[in-house]
């Protein structure tokens, strides 16, 4: 049997092309119609679109982070001064995390001490546990964990507090009230992490010195006196600051991620906990990426 062949208007793009049926037993099925080239064109578009929105929603997101860091800014040292709040804050956002961070880094300088003293112990290099330890800790391990940490306990709180105020309209009735939401709300939530944080982190960082001591004195077998020659031998003042400075910005960032979310919370219970997800996520990649571009300026000063 002969192929049979049909012709379909050229001027329709989306119009279907017809092959020819080559099999005699397809010819009673007529002729086979091929859309692969309007579906690649649908797909295309389809996938366009999907680019073009997650990086509009995405610089959408980082102009909202910018825009409220700089009312937090602004707003910060305005009169009158909310002392009640911020005292409050204080608490609940710093005192409140000395447990979690303290504990994360006391074991992290035990294991820190274990493993260079067994890793360098083939190189003669045993009796360096505690500049190695000092040095790492009060650099980078103390500041990141320590960020790390609060980021998972206070972002997660803080995002969750200001997003179930504004899935149930509090913070439209503050505003209504002709009471500043950013004021009240944000201000002394990113001052309390931005006072807190360098002294978590100054706390943790002698936790897990405290840490390295004890596996090199009682594992090593180190004195205690040698040990402690070597760690302040190591540190220097620049170091600390390096390690303390970068705090600051770790808060700040911290901070406006987790109100920002959650005063932008929509779509109830789930929308808070999408929000909440989002904030320890994107608080800890800002943390990790801040951390390097902060070590290059602090080494170049």
């Amino acid at each position: 049997m002969k192929s049979q062949e049909l012709d379909l208007p050229s001027g329709d793009p989306y119009a279907c092309s017809v092959r020819p049926v080559a099999l005699a037993s397809d010819a009673s099925r007529g002729p086979a119609r091929s859309c692969a080239g309007p579906v690649r064109s649908v797909a295309h578009e389809a996938l366009r679109f999907s680019v073009d929105l997650i990086v509009t929603s995405n610089l959408e997101h980082l102009g909202g982070l910018v825009r409220l860091g700089g009312s937090v800014l602004r707003r910060t040292f305005r009169r009158p001064f909310e002392f009640s709040l911020w005292m409050e804050q204080l608490y609940q956002l710093g005192v409140r995390s000395l447990t979690i961070t303290n504990i994360t880094l006391l074991f992290t300088g035990m294991v820190l001490a274990l493993q260079t003293a067994f890793s360098l112990a083939a190189y003669g290099g045993k009796g360096f546990v505690g500049d190695i330890v000092a040095l790492s800790v009060v650099r980078e391990l103390g500041p990141v964990l320590t960020a790390l940490m609060v980021a998972g306990r206070v972002g997660a709180g803080i995002t969750a507090e200001l997003g179930s105020m504004a899935v149930t309209e509090q913070v439209d009735a503050l505003r209504a009230l002709a009471a500043d939401p950013v004021r009240k709300l944000v201000v002394p939530r990113v001052g309390a992490l931005v006072v807190m944080l360098p002294v978590l982190t100054i706390l943790a960082d002698t936790a897990a010195l405290f840490g390295g001591l004890l596996m090199s004195v009682l594992v090593v077998g180190q004195s205690r006196p040698y040990y402690m020659t070597h760690v302040l031998g190591a540190l220097s003042v620049e170091d600390i600051v390096s390690g303390v400075g970068k705090t600051v910005f770790f808060a700040f960032f911290i901070g406006v991620i987790a109100c920002y979310n959650g005063m932008h919370a929509t779509g109830g219970a789930d929308g808070v906990g999408k929000a909440t997800t989002n904030t320890v996520v994107v608080s800890s990649i800002s943390v990790i990426i801040s951390d390097f571009f902060l070590t290059r300026i602090f080494l170049m000063l």
